[in-house]
């Protein structure tokens, strides 16, 4: 991971792990309150129950004359106060010296007993395992959260990472593109400045190089999303393909390869330089791939535009995939694998369909459906 992907890595990781903690931290002590509260609750009725059944059987004994038999209550201690030792003891419930302590005057002073006293450690034993059980669980939870936190993370990082060496990738590619019709440029142009004398070879290539650099620039600008929105007008595309045709006639000089027509007037509401982008890329897509003395045969009617070159082909494999973003149909020219996304994207919002067909070294085919296919 680069320094960038490491910063967004570890602040997705933090933020999500300080969110989750303190999620677990409010959870587990809502819980932990709730579970206090409940025992609280168990422990004082509990020690009521035992204070009004001792008081029942002290009472029952005093009425029938019988000998007070008091029952052992696990976990529980008890007394019985009689009515001369009760300075030491107040009604009610609280803690003293690490027991739950209630006492009651239920017995209302039979067999002169003033007082019931109950008191346990058992809910300070049960707090205490409680408290334990909540920090495991809390601390279990956390790790897990960690764990998912990681793998989350390196999923959310695995397209941004990507992303990443896609865009890396066509800034390296765009420089080297830039590179050639520079250097093509400043060649030409110290040429010229040499000789003093501006021939037919190099200003040729000047043109062809300033094209190449338009072209770039154009793409460049389509991909640019803050580009103004254009209104669509009604075009003859047959006119606009010849203008590109005549744009690209110095480059199909160079390599000598031969345009071949069929071309009918066709008219569709579309935005001008969104068709001159598509049948731009199309054509200098083809001229890229095409070797020198081959043949491009376009044809265009109401119902479609054909553009067929005799270049290098296209992987069977690849075709899925060509007009995804930054894919690259071969590494034998340049390039850098935005042509054909630009042109899947000015069809689609123009309702085109388009379809391709290829063969390695026998060429590739384009087609664009003007009307939808029934």
């Amino acid at each position: 991971m680069n320094e960038l992907e490491k910063r967004s890595f570890y602040s997705f990781v933090g933020l999500y792990l300080l969110s989750s903690f303190l999620f677990v931290l409010f959870s587990g002590y809502w819980y932990y309150s709730a579970q206090k509260n409940s025992l609280e609750s168990t422990t004082y009725y509990k020690m009521n129950h035992i204070a009004d059944k001792l008081s029942g059987l002290i009472i029952n004994a005093q009425m029938q004359g019988k000998t007070l038999h008091l029952p052992n209550e696990d976990g529980f201690e008890y007394m019985l106060i009689p009515s001369s030792e009760t300075g030491a003891y107040k009604l009610g419930y609280y803690e003293k010296n690490g027991y739950k302590v209630l006492v009651s005057d239920a017995p209302q002073k039979h067999l002169n007993i003033k007082y019931v006293v109950v008191k346990t450690k058992r809910y300070f034993q049960q707090l205490k395992q409680l408290q334990k059980s909540v920090l495991m669980v809390m601390g279990v939870s956390f790790l897990l959260i960690m764990l998912i936190s990681f793998i989350l993370s390196k999923l959310f990082m695995k397209p941004v990472h990507q992303r990443m060496e896609q865009i890396e990738s066509f800034i390296q590619d765009v420089s080297h593109e830039l590179n050639t019709p520079i250097t093509a440029l400043k060649m030409s142009a110290s040429r010229a400045i040499k000789k003093e004398v501006y021939d037919k070879n190099i200003l040729t290539n000047i043109s062809i190089s300033t094209k190449q650099l338009e072209s770039i620039y154009k793409s460049l600008t389509f991909l640019n999303f803050k580009q103004k929105e254009q209104e669509a007008e009604d075009v003859n595309l047959k006119d606009l393909l010849l203008q590109t045709l005549s744009y690209y006639s110095e480059l199909t000089e160079a390599k000598d390869i031969n345009i071949k027509t069929e071309l009918e007037d066709v008219n569709m509401r579309i935005i001008p330089s969104r068709a001159e982008l598509l049948f731009s890329n199309l054509l200098s897509n083809a001229i890229k791939y095409s070797m020198p003395q081959t043949t491009i045969t376009i044809k265009m009617n109401a119902d479609s535009f054909i553009i067929e070159d005799e270049g290098v082909g296209i992987d069977e494999k690849k075709l899925d995939e060509i007009f995804e973003m930054y894919k690259r149909q071969s590494d034998i020219a340049g390039g850098f694998g935005v042509g054909l996304n630009i042109v899947k994207q000015i069809c689609d919002a123009n309702g085109i369909k388009i379809t391709v067909s290829s063969e390695i070294g026998k060429g590739t085919t384009f087609t664009l459906f003007f009307k939808s296919m029934k």
